[in-house]
C-alpha cells in the first residue's frame, strides 16, 4: 500500500485554523480519500501533557525560550512516532493543526533562536521528515490578535507583544516564499474566499498526484 499524505495547516492566532481544516477533511471525504487528524504541540498522550506545560500562562517560574522550543520539538517526536507516521503507512492521510513550520517561525522568528539551532534540533528530531502540502493562512497579526481575543482567554504564547508575532508573521512569510510545498493563502479576505482558496488547492494537490 502507497502512503499517505500529510497536509498541514499554519498561520497566527487567529487565523482560521480549525474552520480550514474542515475545508480539508470536507475535500478529502468527497474524493474518496480516508484521513485521520492531529495537532501540535499534543496528539498523543504524552504530547498532550507537554502541550499543557507549553501553553499555561500560570508558571511560577519563567519558561526560557530554550525549554519552550524543546518541549516542542519533543512534543512532535512523540506525536511523529506514535501517530503520524504509523497513519501514513497505512495508506491513510494525515491532517495537522500545525507541524515544523510553526516552531520555525514562532521559536525562530518570533523569539528569534538562529536557524542553526533550529536545524540542529530539527535534523535531530525528525530526520528530513515534512508535509506533502501545507497551507499558511497569512493574515495582519492585530487583526489575528483581535480575533483570539474574542475568542476567550489567552495562552503563556498568545500573551505576548505584537512584535514578537510580527516577526513570527515574518518568518511565515520568508519561508513560505522559498518553499513549493507551502502554499499562502490571504485569510483576511471574507471567509467564503478563504475557504474556496483552499478548497482549490488541496483539489490541484490531489490532482497532482
Amino acid at each position: 500500500m502507497s502512503l499517505g499524505k500529510f497536509i498541514v495547516i499554519e498561520g497566527l492566532e487567529g487565523a482560521g485554523k480549525s474552520s480550514a481544516i474542515s475545508v480539508i477533511e470536507q475535500a478529502l471525504t468527497r474524493a474518496g480519500i480516508e484521513y485521520d487528524k492531529t495537532r501540535e504541540p499534543g496528539g498523543t498522550v504524552l504530547a498532550e501533557r507537554l502541550r499543557e506545560i507549553v501553553k499555561s500562562a500560570d508558571h511560577e517560574e519563567t519558561v526560557t525560550e530554550e525549554t519552550e522550543l524543546l518541549l516542542m520539538y519533543a512534543a512532535r517526536s512523540q506525536l511523529l512516532a506514535n501517530k503520524i507516521k504509523p497513519c501514513l503507512a497505512t495508506g491513510k492521510w494525515m491532517i495537522g493543526d500545525r507541524h515544523d513550520l510553526s516552531s520555525r517561525a514562532y521559536q525562530g522568528g518570533g523569539r528569534q533562536i538562529p536557524d542553526d539551532v533550529m536545524n540542529a534540533i530539527a535534523n535531530a528530531t525528525l530526520k528530513g521528515f515534512k508535509p506533502d502540502l501545507t497551507i499558511y493562512l497569512d493574515i495582519d497579526p492585530k487583526i489575528g490578535l483581535t480575533r483570539a481575543r474574542a475568542r476567550g482567554e489567552l495562552d503563556r504564547i498568545e500573551l505576548e507583544a505584537l512584535s514578537f508575532f510580527e516577526r513570527t508573521r515574518a518568518k511565515y512569510l520568508s519561508i513560505a516564499s522559498n518553499d513549493s510545498t507551502i502554499k499562502t493563502v490571504d485569510a483576511s479576505q471574507d471567509m467564503a474566499k478563504v475557504h474556496a482558496d483552499i478548497e482549490s488547492i488541496v483539489q490541484q494537490f490531489i490532482s497532482s498526484l
